[in-house]
């Protein structure tokens, strides 16, 4: 396990200081805000805390509210909204320096038989062990230029293969952007048998790439053009379990984009094409004058 993903599951090991109040950090690295995923992940594993072992969480709704300040600690106060035979809701706030920065609705649910179909199908696309690793994609695009190669050189907790462009590869030549998206990711460790956990990473990880549908199909990337955006709202229903420590096909596509917004659903995939993972995210695309 590298240093990245250990500090990752530090973070998530949140502080409870209060009845159904808990206290989260971020990483030492002061970028310019909190990582979305970072709060997502943070604000489940606190609404989990206060249900029963027996539910299981199967969707969340949540707002990015106002940019995370990863200098401070983050405060998550959790309300029990309901705690039903079958289902139960929680909702969580995100507080730093006394506002609200984030807020998620989840809902967790006890295990039952019911009607079964998938329609979706995976899509086919090389297996993860045939492409490069992000980090050597992009190292061969830039090659040693500051601030690219200290960036790069850095650990990362997931490991993601594109089978599709990058949206920096897709700057330069137009007969590369398109709307879809398609990532082959994992934990590169051995993780624990803890479900929560697994769908907790599972929302981690969600939020790298689906903001880069929306660039891919414009030919705009983060750090090589004259780009601002940030998540506004994300929704995910969770249909099956799934272990994140073993390859996911995450599936992306933006069906449209338009008055400084852009839409990005994404489903993920097991390695053997069962549909574990529904993603939408409504994002903020601003492209300044140059």
């Amino acid at each position: 396990m590298n240093e990245a993903l250990k500090e990752v599951l530090d973070l998530l090991d949140l502080e409870q200081i209060e009845r159904d109040i808990f206290r989260g950090r971020s990483p030492e690295e002061r970028i310019q805000r909190v990582f979305g995923g970072q709060v997502a992940a943070q604000a489940l594993v606190a609404a989990g805390r206060t249900v029963p072992s027996d539910r299981a969480v199967h969707s969340l709704h949540a707002y990015f509210i106002r940019p995370g300040d990863p200098a401070v600690p983050i405060v998550y106060n959790v309300e029990r909204v309901r705690d039903g035979r079958s289902f139960t809701t929680r909702r969580v706030v995100a507080i730093q320096h006394g506002k609200a920065i984030f807020t998620m609705s989840a809902s967790f649910h006890i295990a039952e038989e019911g009607v079964s179909h998938q329609a979706s199908v995976m899509p086919h696309v090389p297996a993860p062990e045939t492409l490069q690793p992000f980090q050597d994609r992009m190292r061969d695009l830039v090659g040693d230029v500051q601030p690219w190669r200290d960036w790069l050189s850095r650990p990362r907790p997931v490991d993601a293969r594109y089978a599709t462009p990058l949206t920096w590869e897709a700057v330069g030549d137009p007969s590369l952007r398109g709307s879809e998206t398609r990532v082959w990711f994992r934990y590169d460790a051995d993780l624990p048998d803890d479900p929560l956990l697994h769908v907790v990473l599972a929302a981690y990880a969600s939020d790298y790439t689906l903001v880069d549908t929306v660039l891919l199909a414009h030919g705009l990337a983060w750090g090589a053009s004259n780009v601002i955006g940030a998540s506004l709202d994300h929704a995910m229903w969770f249909h099956r379990p799934l272990r994140v420590d073993d390859w996911v096909m995450y599936a992306q596509e933006s069906p449209w984009s338009g008055d400084a917004r852009g839409l990005a659903r994404g489903q993920m995939f097991t390695p053997s094409g069962e549909l574990a993972v529904s993603v939408v995210q409504e994002c903020m695309i601003r492209v300044s004058n140059p």
